[in-house]
């Protein structure tokens, strides 16, 4: 009988380990949040996804009349501060500019299924690839 092996783990999986699991990400909205006194909210949180987050929303009325309301539902409930304001609900979500919250969508997928926060870019004048992090400023700043 064989026994199954383990590789040993990377260089980067070991300084995840010996940092301990990164479960909150900081961000930059593009343009922001606008309360309801006119303030701009731009800089906020997002936490790690659990199963539970992405199965509720699931059993929500306006999820099941509208799938397009289950990323509303969902970016609200792992985003857990957008500048000063930290009670984060559907409504606040549904507030947000198109552009923040198409950003929101990628933030969520590049933090839980590819598990950082760098997007591949290349320069429009010399077509050098290089990465990015996208949890603050806009690209040029």
């Amino acid at each position: 009988m064989r026994r199954a092996t383990t590789a040993a783990p990377s260089h980067a999986e070991h300084d995840e380990e010996s940092r301990g699991l990164r479960t909150e990400f900081p961000f930059r909205l593009p343009r922001g949040y606008v309360d309801e006194r006119g303030t701009v909210h731009r800089d906020g949180v997002m936490r790690l996804a659990t199963a539970r987050d992405e199965l509720v929303p699931l059993r929500d009325d306006r999820v099941r009349e509208n799938s397009a309301y289950l990323s509303v539902v969902l970016i609200s409930r792992v985003v857990t501060r957008i500048g000063t304001v930290d009670d984060i609900h559907p409504g606040v979500i549904e507030d947000l500019f198109a552009s923040d919250l198409a950003f929101l969508q990628d933030f969520y997928r590049r933090v839980n299924a590819e598990g950082h926060t760098r997007a591949a870019v290349t320069c429009p004048s010399c077509r050098e690839e290089f990465a990015v992090d996208l949890t603050g400023g806009r690209l040029g700043e």
